[in-house]
């Protein structure tokens, strides 16, 4: 039995979990939806365009895996908020209105979607929280072991400093969104590494809506208090985001950049990570989540009591609700050293997509060319 347990301020979440026998939970099996067959439509609402993920990866797999789980006959309804909280409460109402069968849900505001969750609930539409955890009676949750991501981050740093790591070395952490839960986790997790070798954390930083220019904001606010060339370190929640911080990085003159982190395996991120620029990512299977989350989806909305308790072994509370079946899936982190072995073997990306002309020099150094 694993259990983790995480205390956060509102309007985020206290999480928990706990492997569960995949028959043995409590709950799941009496909640499953009537019935239906494979002519059932799938509410997805993503929350936002800043990172490429959403709009590249989790949509389309999905779409395309409910298509295969219902003989095509099932279809997704999609909309995606651009990180706004109300916008995201008017997609979902109009998706019950045009009721939908099953709502996934990746929420711009955990704490605001609550009351949206509950007229869904009213309304007898199975809501999925997806990838971020909602408030609210959602029905299940799958995402990645986000602590872990902000472990991994976190642990990289170290590896990357070596012994030659000092406590008074100063360190910049640029996080996700306050209104994002994930948010606080990867922190968290980031800094449970990071504390016992740093003095302190010199800069911390809540990115507003995860957006990149909001990093680089903040990352040239720690440079013009910290000093161009005394930062060693930079935590940078995603990919995303050390864009930004590397170009408030080279704009305030800084060529020889400190070791930085990201998350998603962007495939800007790829790039830098080949020319050594990025220091690393977390490599997340967003296949293995969507197709995941399709499964749920389907066999909530058919019944198929069994086969959704397969898939929702572990257990996650949120503020307002407990024991809620999840999934939570693993991660790894990507340095210049794994990439063939994890987005190239995985058909991620292809070379060709990382190696275009003006990393041909680097991809040969590192052996992705000959």
């Amino acid at each position: 039995m694993r259990r983790i347990a995480i205390a956060v301020v509102a309007p985020t979440l206290t999480f928990s979990l706990a492997a569960c026998g995949a028959l043995g939970g409590s709950g799941s099996s009496s909640d499953a939806s009537p019935t239906k067959g494979n002519d059932l439509t799938v509410g997805l609402l993503l929350p936002e365009t800043a990172n490429t993920r959403y709009e590249k990866f989790d949509y389309p797999i999905i779409k395309e895996k409910v298509a295969a789980l219902t003989r095509h006959q099932g279809k997704v309804e999609y909309a995606n908020a651009d990180a706004d909280a109300g916008r995201q409460a008017g997609q979902m109402q109009r998706m019950i209105d045009n009721k939908v069968d099953v709502i996934l849900l990746d929420a711009v505001d955990s704490h605001a979607i609550a009351d949206m969750v509950q007229k869904a609930k009213d309304a007898a539409i199975p809501v999925i929280a997806y990838d971020r955890l909602s408030e609210g009676p959602i029905d299940a949750y799958i995402s990645f072991d986000n602590e872990l991501v902000g472990e991994v981050q976190g642990r990289s740093l170290i590896e990357a400093l070596g012994s030659g790591v000092d406590k008074t070395d100063k360190i910049v952490m640029i996080n996700g969104s306050p209104t994002d839960p994930n948010a606080k986790q990867f922190k968290d997790g980031a800094l449970s590494q990071l504390k016992p070798k740093f003095e302190k954390i010199d800069k911390s930083y809540d990115t507003k809506d995860w957006k990149p220019e909001n990093a680089e904001a903040n990352m040239a606010q720690a440079i013009a208090e910290l000093g161009k060339d005394n930062i060693v370190a930079v935590y940078s929640a995603n990919d995303g985001m050390a864009g930004g911080v590397i170009k408030a990085l080279k704009r305030a003159g800084v060529t020889d950049l400190p070791f930085i982190t990201g998350q998603d395996a962007e495939l800007d991120a790829v790039q830098r990570i080949v020319t050594g620029e990025q220091y690393m990512s977390v490599y997340k299977s967003y296949r293995t989540e969507a197709e995941t989350a399709a499964q749920m989806a389907v066999a909530k909305v058919q019944g198929k009591d069994i086969q959704f308790d397969s898939l929702t072994r572990d257990r996650v509370s949120s503020p307002t609700h407990k024991d809620i079946p999840a999934q939570l899936v693993s991660v790894v982190a990507l340095t210049k050293n794994n990439i063939k072995d994890t987005v190239i073997d995985d058909d991620f990306y292809k070379v060709a997509d990382i190696c275009t002309a003006t990393y041909r020099e680097a991809c040969v150094a590192i052996g992705l060319l000959k």
